[in-house]
């Protein structure tokens, strides 16, 4: 597959890329204490990796870009219904995306799980940009398999982008610690999505996740 080549995150956000990106995820980087998950370019260059505060590392994570600093924090849901930031809808398997590291100030996205099976996980992203009036509508459906580090991001009937596991000819067993996201040419962040990939990580049944222990990172 052709892979556009980029220095950073931020010169991928800024950009429309015009052929796919592909981005390598494993918690293996030589460059970061092992366990500790990273999105990185054909050349191993770091764009995105993940931490989890330590005042609460199981609620919480952040997302980084390169040099560390952070782009989306991402709380799951676990306070009272009266007390949403945005809409009462929330339930147990929701989550929510806030820019940069300045508490639930700032709130992007939210994500509702709507079928977690050992073979099935869906998911549907709200944008709030895109709520702000009437009724909430899915800006993004989520549908895979973690077991298979698979899943499949659409917007409408366009695939935004793609998860799966790296086959080489003749493998009979596939690894499932590093695994490739490709991202297809659109004008959507690609932070936002790969933040919308870590929460479909982290929504799994228990046996098939990748972040269960996620280490702790300042």
């Amino acid at each position: 597959m052709l892979e556009a080549e980029v220095e950073d995150a931020e010169n991928l956000a800024m950009a429309h890329w015009p052929i796919p990106v592909d981005l390598f995820v494993s918690k293996k980087h030589p460059s970061l204490p092992r366990g500790l998950l990273a999105f990185a370019d054909s050349s191993g260059n770091i764009l995105f990796r993940l931490n989890s505060p330590s005042h609460h590392p199981k609620k919480t994570l952040r997302l980084l870009d390169s040099a560390g600093d952070p782009l989306i924090s991402i709380y799951r849901h676990h306070f009272p219904r009266s007390k949403c930031t945005y809409v009462s809808w929330l339930k147990d398997g929701s989550w929510q995306g806030f820019k940069g590291d300045d508490g639930q100030k700032d709130l992007l996205f939210q994500v509702q799980r709507v079928s977690n099976k050992f073979a099935r996980t869906e998911l549907e992203v709200f944008l709030v940009a895109e709520n702000h009036q009437g009724e909430l509508t899915c800006d993004f459906k989520v549908k895979g398999c973690h077991f298979q580090r698979s899943c499949t991001i659409y917007k409408g009937d366009s695939i935004v982008a793609q998860t799966s596991l790296m086959h080489k000819l003749r493998q009979i067993y596939v690894s499932r610690r590093k695994f490739q996201l490709t991202m297809f040419p659109s004008f959507v962040d690609p932070a936002l999505i790969v933040a919308v990939v870590v929460i479909f990580l982290v929504n799994g049944p228990k046996k098939s996740k990748i972040l269960d222990k996620l280490p702790v990172s300042t």
